[in-house]
C-alpha cells in the first residue's frame, strides 16, 4: 500500500525539519535526563515523576515519528508554477464574502503545515478546495457546516 504524501512548499519541509532536529537534539535528551533523575529516587511502582518523565518520552517519540513520515513521504509544490495572480498552495489569498464589507486573509499550504489560528489553512479544507485553481476577481462558493456563501477574490500573492 502506498503511503500517503504531505504536500506542502519547501519553506514549510524546512520549518518540520528544524522541528526535529529540536525535538532529536533537545527534547529527547532532557527528557532521558528527567529519567535519570526520577530513577535515583527509588521504588519506580509509586514514582510521579517517572511516570510522567515517561510520558513525556512516548510523547517525544510520538512527535519524532510523525515528523519524519511528513518528511519523508512530502510532496513540494512550487508555487512559482501557477500563474501570479492564480491560488495555490504557498499563496496568500485575501477574499471578501459577497454582499459583505469583510474581508479575510488566509495562507494556503499543505495539511502538515495547517494553522489556523495564524491564518495557515489547509489545501484539504473546504475553503481551501473551494480558491485553489480559481484567479484574482473569481468568485467562489464555499461550503461550511452552517451553510454555503459566496466570496470575491481580492488578491493573491506568494506567501512571503
Amino acid at each position: 500500500m502506498a503511503e500517503k504524501t504531505y504536500v506542502m512548499t519547501q519553506a514549510e519541509k524546512e520549518q518540520l525539519e528544524q522541528e526535529l532536529e529540536e525535538y532529536k537534539l533537545v527534547r529527547r535528551p532532557e527528557v532521558v535526563e528527567r529519567i535519570k533523575i526520577a530513577r535515583s529516587y527509588g521504588d519506580l511502582s509509586e514514582n510521579s515523576e517517572y511516570e510522567a518523565a515517561k510520558d513525556e518520552q512516548a510523547f517525544v517519540e510520538g512527535q519524532i515519528q510523525i515528523l519524519e513520515t511528513k518528511i519523508r513521504y512530502a510532496e513540494i509544490v512550487d508555487s512559482d508554477a501557477v500563474a501570479q495572480d492564480e491560488v495555490a498552495i504557498g499563496k496568500t489569498v485575501v477574499v471578501q464574502e459577497v454582499g459583505t464589507t469583510d474581508k479575510d486573509t488566509y495562507h494556503i499550504v499543505g495539511a502538515a503545515g495547517a494553522d489556523i489560528f495564524s491564518g495557515k489553512i489547509s489545501n484539504e479544507s473546504p475553503i481551501a478546495q473551494a480558491l485553489i485553481g480559481k484567479k484574482t476577481g473569481d468568485k467562489a462558493t464555499i461550503d461550511s457546516p452552517s451553510g454555503s456563501y459566496d466570496v470575491e477574490i481580492i488578491s493573491v500573492e506568494k506567501t512571503a
